[in-house]
């Protein structure tokens, strides 16, 4: 019998680590499952230009696995059962139970409502292309004109009021964060952060925490009403409480709590990727929701897993954090690099400079996804008689 492999998700995360062990492990004897929601690889570092109203690229992911013996579920998880390897999904055709013998987490995350009352009814997150598309047509239906809130002061909150503003240069944008715009940000990176919304005509109310979302705008903590035609919810991520119902430890953060080769620390058959894993990477700090965090932590569950079930060494990835890159429409960006520290540095890339390093990042993400076997040894290995997972087996 084959040696069943099941990953959740096909984001950057899941899409990445399924291609690899495709790659890398003999088709006799591992069978690879992956379930996705959807049928197509989003693009979750574009979903702001989709809300805009920019149109993107198609990616699906039956013509992205077409070769490698992967066998794709568009289904949606609706649980798992860590002690007894399995894992319930729906479709439109029902519910199925899925067993695996190894199971790659990558569910990934959504928007964090922190409980603010009206959000759910009321906002619009973009935190997944359906919520994106539904942003997308309420400016639509604004026709040109209106008032556009948006809640939070993260690089998700900074490239969805640019890019609204660009593309929609009728709309009055308003930012409402709880902090200071860009205060993590260098010197010069955060004067050219100022600079471009000064340049789009974007209102900024710093240290203002939004309380409560209602159907014509938002109210701050001190009183204050924010007249909106639509408001944007963009106040971070939280993952599905999924994992925390599993069985899995996880941390406080919900996230599921592995070692450094991404195996949950108490189900090692579970390695978990991208947001939905808790590790500490190489400055000591978790590794922050990030498409480059879902690239080391695939990468690391990927030679773990096959050096678990192989018996081969498994080399150690680094788990760095070097920067934040942050669109400010089409045409503009910045790359802030970060010390080992985690904090900016005084050096920063800014403007077109960064704005194509940017677009050359995204284009190799959708690479990867496009091209699972890329640059991977033609040697598929063989399944040892029984699973290794002792952390002897780690080189650096």
């Amino acid at each position: 019998m084959k040696h069943r492999i099941i990953v959740l998700g096909a984001g950057y995360a899941g899409g990445y680590a399924a291609g690899q062990l495709a790659r890398r492990l003999h088709a006799d004897d591992v069978e690879i499952t992956v379930v996705n929601a959807e049928p197509d690889f989003v693009e979750r570092m574009r979903l702001h230009q989709l809300a805009a109203g920019q149109d993107l690229r198609r990616y699906a992911l039956a013509e992205l696995f077409s070769g490698t013996g992967i066998r794709l579920r568009p289904a949606r998880v609706t649980a798992v059962d860590a002690e007894q390897r399995t894992v319930t999904v729906t479709d439109g055709e029902g519910t199925d139970r899925l067993d695996y013998d190894t199971l790659v987490y990558a569910l990934g995350s959504t928007a964090a409502d922190h409980g603010v009352p009206g959000v759910a009814e009321h906002a619009f997150p973009i935190a997944g292309r359906p919520a994106a598309l539904r942003l997308r047509q309420r400016l639509d239906d604004l026709g040109g004109t209106g008032t556009v809130l948006v809640v939070g002061g993260n690089l998700t909150a900074i490239e969805a009021a640019t890019e609204i503003a660009e593309s929609r240069p009728g709309l009055d944008v308003t930012l409402a964060t709880s902090g200071e715009l860009g205060g993590w940000l260098g010197p010069k990176a955060r004067r050219h952060l100022l600079r471009a919304f000064d340049r789009f005509g974007i209102t900024v109310h710093e240290h203002t925490t939004i309380e409560r979302v209602e159907a014509t705008g938002a109210i701050a903590a001190d009183g204050t009403t924010f007249a909106a035609d639509a408001t944007v919810w963009t106040a971070g991520f939280a993952v599905h409480p999924i994992a925390a119902a599993s069985g899995l430890r996880v941390a406080d953060t919900g996230q599921i709590l592995v070692d450094r080769m991404m195996r949950s620390v108490s189900h090692p058959d579970v390695y978990a990727v991208g947001d939905s894993v808790h590790v500490i990477g190489e400055n000591g700090r978790p590794l922050p929701m990030s498409c480059a965090s879902a690239g080391y932590t695939a990468k690391q569950a990927v030679a773990a897993i096959v050096g678990d079930l192989t018996g081969r060494k498994i080399p150690k990835t680094t788990l760095a954090y070097v920067g934040n890159h942050i669109s400010l429409g089409r045409k503009d960006a910045i790359f802030q690099a970060v010390g080992g520290d985690a904090r900016s540095k005084t050096w920063a890339l800014r403007g077109r400079p960064a704005a194509r390093l940017k677009a050359a990042v995204l284009r190799g993400a959708a690479f990867g996804m496009g091209h699972p076997t890329f640059g991977m040894p033609t040697r598929r290995h063989r399944l040892a008689t029984a699973p290794q997972r002792s952390t002897e087996a780690v080189i650096a």
